[in-house]
């Protein structure tokens, strides 16, 4: 082999570190422009997953996310690198939804912009393969964002309803005799309010969030993935009103003024620990009823 040809493929090597660089310092400056833009959006949001227990579950989604990208890095790598210029219209849109955002104080808007520009920066470096293998933890983290007040309301009320009806349907069932107006049980001891806080929508964004995480982790067919996330809000609801049930039954049989305070906490952290019971319960029997159907 003459020199030539063996200095050959070092030459092509060194020429082609320089535009690793560059495409290493673009990144690097577009994701600080995006952290600077974002970075009061993302900060707001933070805190109201702190200061909102109704929203607590969202500190563990972009967690989550991550751990479904790094999961993919081995199939991200084989995947042909195109970048593609409508990456940047992409980006472009969620900018735009980004001022509109901030210019109405529409939360919403300006956080689920942040979204839109990150598929957009995934498809202008990497290209649409890439995007696509990402797409489920792009549609995860919508879950992150706080549903905006007026469809918070619209959806709290019908729930504090629900399971004030639930709830006073079985009450009878144990003796309790029960008078219901709108979200008020009238019982013999004291009344009970379902009141926004206990309306169960604390429980069910948490529960859905966890089936969908659960069913990702565990369950390899993507119909009964769908039924688990599906069924993770009847089970929500239907164990929201067993707590009401719980303390009715508290507040009749026992002392009303054990029902709150600890009885009151500790009730929702044991009923959600049965809300994911009756979840793995479904997945077995899902899974049962899925293999008996293939034998057959």
């Amino acid at each position: 082999m003459s020199p030539i040809a063996e200095l050959g493929p070092v030459a092509k090597a060194e020429t082609s570190r320089p535009v690793d660089r560059r495409l290493l310092w673009k990144t690097l400056l577009v994701l600080l422009l995006v952290a600077w833009l974002y970075l009061g959006v993302l900060g707001r949001l933070a805190a109201q997953w702190w200061r909102d227990p109704n929203f607590s579950h969202g500190f563990f989604v972009p967690a989550f996310a991550l751990y479904l990208v790094w999961r993919k890095k081995g199939i991200l790598a084989t995947l042909p690198q195109s970048p593609s210029w409508y990456g940047t219209l992409i980006v472009a849109l969620g900018l735009v939804l980004l001022v509109i955002g901030n210019l109405g104080a529409e939360l919403f808007l300006s956080r689920f912009s942040f979204l839109i520009v990150l598929a957009g920066l995934v498809v202008a470096f990497r290209g649409w393969s890439q995007q696509k293998e990402l797409l489920f933890p792009c549609l995860f983290l919508i879950l992150m964002i706080p549903i905006p007040a007026i469809l918070f309301n619209q959806i709290t009320f019908p729930l504090q309803i629900l399971a004030s009806k639930l709830a006073s349907g079985l009450l009878p069932l144990l003796g309790v005799p029960v008078l219901r107006e709108g979200n008020i049980i009238q019982i013999p001891a004291m009344p009970l309010e379902v009141a926004e806080a206990c309306s169960g929508i604390r429980s069910l964004l948490s529960l859905t969030t966890l089936a969908i995480i659960y069913g990702y982790l565990m369950e390899p067919r993507i119909v009964i993935r769908v039924l688990l996330a599906a069924c993770s809000v009847p089970i929500a609801v239907a164990a929201n009103s067993l707590r009401i049930v719980g303390t009715g039954l508290m507040v009749q049989y026992w002392d009303p003024d054990k029902a709150e305070g600890f009885f009151h906490l500790f009730s929702g952290w044991l009923i959600f620990l049965v809300s994911l019971l009756l979840l793995f319960s479904l997945h077995k029997l899902l899974g049962s009823l899925w293999h008996e159907k293939v034998a057959l």
